[in-house]
């Protein structure tokens, strides 16, 4: 039962505030039309009818009691002029059909009931059939007795303007909550499209916090901590370029010794190692520095990873490309084509056949590359995006970098508002599947 509620709800802050603003307002009117139906309005047409019924039945029994025609005239006369009725009898007349149900609608139902009670004589009721009188014909023993009445005698139109104002009052107060509503809401989502923005690397340094104290006390945390990150990403890029001189410096002294000396197994051992310190020491600065200075900017994504391919199969690795739908979205550019060009010299380094795919659904952009070769197992799958972390033999680990491939890969996608994941290829190898908002 809880699910089924939950599932009617809507998903949105401003549905669900207009429902908590509206639905006591509606439960209110409705329980006020209920009570004001029920009670006022059947009491007051109930009274109407009795009355009328009432006269009726004291027309008929003097018009009996009269002595002669000119009396029973005299009569009716008295009863038009006093009463607003207007009476006609016909005599020897009989009704072709007398009412015999309970009639529809709250004042034929009430009609016929205060007849029956007051009169007690077969009738015949037409309350709409004009569009100002209720006319009734009532069975006498010497003939038809046809009455016309004004129909705001026996009804009251009150009734249909106070529901008309309760109505309309209802329309006008959700109008009024809606738009107030509305205007409560909007900070919320601007808090919510710039923290999206800000989790992606977009530049945010046009917003300010408005709306409710709540609100605003939300935006300025969020400012607030969108400044500590700034300071500490400046920190640590600072921090880093003094690593890189301070490591830089003696691998170069170390290179130009080694170029002063002869060549012999032991000193090209040591080239080889200062080489590889190299490659360590920039493959760690990349990881740890990441792209954070470059912008989003709009990307023909197909086009960038044409140029991929293209720079593979100038290596010799067969990469077929496929793609679907527009692909130009907003990204960084640099920092995509660095973690896919990671992911693809995995590919290529322990497969034969090479598939990348990109297609645009909805709200995001999938791309897929397969390969055919020995995989990695479904209990790994989550450990080689850990930094420096490298496999056995089930892929060959003297082949490779330090084990910050993946993790590059992971971290500029889940910059972008996206996520990477590892799967079963069905080239029979490893698929790495990458989700990307548009």
């Amino acid at each position: 039962m809880t699910g089924l509620l939950k599932s009617l709800l809507p998903r949105t802050l401003f549905g669900r505030a207009v429902i908590i603003t509206v639905l006591p307002l509606i439960l209110v009117q409705a329980v006020g039309i209920f009570v004001f139906y029920d009670r006022v309005w059947e009491t007051v047409t109930r009274r109407l009818t009795h009355a009328i019924a009432g006269e009726v039945a004291m027309t008929i029994e003097h018009w009996q009691r009269a002595s002669g025609p000119e009396d029973r005239a005299a009569t009716l006369a008295m009863v038009e002029r006093q009463l607003g009725m207007s009476i006609a009898v016909s005599d020897g007349a009989r009704l072709a059909a007398p009412m015999a149900g309970e009639g529809s609608g709250i004042l034929e139902r009430r009609m016929v009931q205060a007849l029956r009670e007051r009169v007690g004589r077969p009738f015949d009721l037409d309350v709409w059939g004009q569009p100002r009188d209720v006319i009734l014909l009532v069975q006498l023993d010497t003939g038809v007795m046809r009455i016309v009445v004004s129909r705001e005698r026996v009804f009251t139109t009150n009734a249909y303007v106070m529901i008309l104002w309760m109505v309309g009052s209802s329309i006008l107060l959700f109008a009024i909550a809606s738009v107030f509503m509305r205007n409560q809401v909007r900070p919320i989502r601007e808090l919510a499209a710039v923290s999206e923005a800000f989790g992606k690397g977009g530049d945010i340094e046009g917003y300010r916090p408005s709306g409710a104290s709540e609100v605003r006390q939300a935006g300025a945390a969020f400012v607030v901590m969108r400044e500590r990150l700034r300071r500490f990403l400046l920190q640590r890029t600072e921090m880093l370029a003094g690593i890189s001189h301070d490591l830089r410096t003696p691998l170069t002294r170390m290179k130009l010794e080694l170029a002063l000396l002869d060549d012999s197994p032991s000193v090209g051992g040591l080239r080889a190692d200062i080489a590889d310190m190299e490659r360590m020491v920039e493959s760690y600065l990349a990881f740890v520095r990441g792209d954070g200075e470059e912008q989003p900017e709009p990307t023909d994504l197909a086009r960038l990873l044409a140029d991929l391919v293209a720079g593979e199969q100038r290596e010799g690795h067969p990469v077929r490309l496929i793609t679907e739908g527009d692909l130009v979205i907003s990204l960084r550019p640099q920092a995509v084509r660095r973690s896919i060009r990671n992911l693809l010299a995995n590919a290529t380094r322990h497969g034969a056949r090479i598939e990348l795919r990109a297609k645009r659904r909805e709200r995001s952009v999938k791309i897929l590359i397969d390969d055919d070769g020995p995989g990695i197992p479904s209990g790994l799958r989550e450990d080689v995006f850990k930094p420096f972390f490298r496999l056995d033999a089930s892929r060959n680990s003297s082949t490779g970098g330090v084990g910050l491939g993946l993790t590059i890969a992971r971290d500029v996608v889940r910059a972008h508002g996206g996520d990477i994941w590892l799967e079963d290829a069905p080239l029979g190898g490893l698929r790495v599947r990458i989700k990307l908002p548009v």
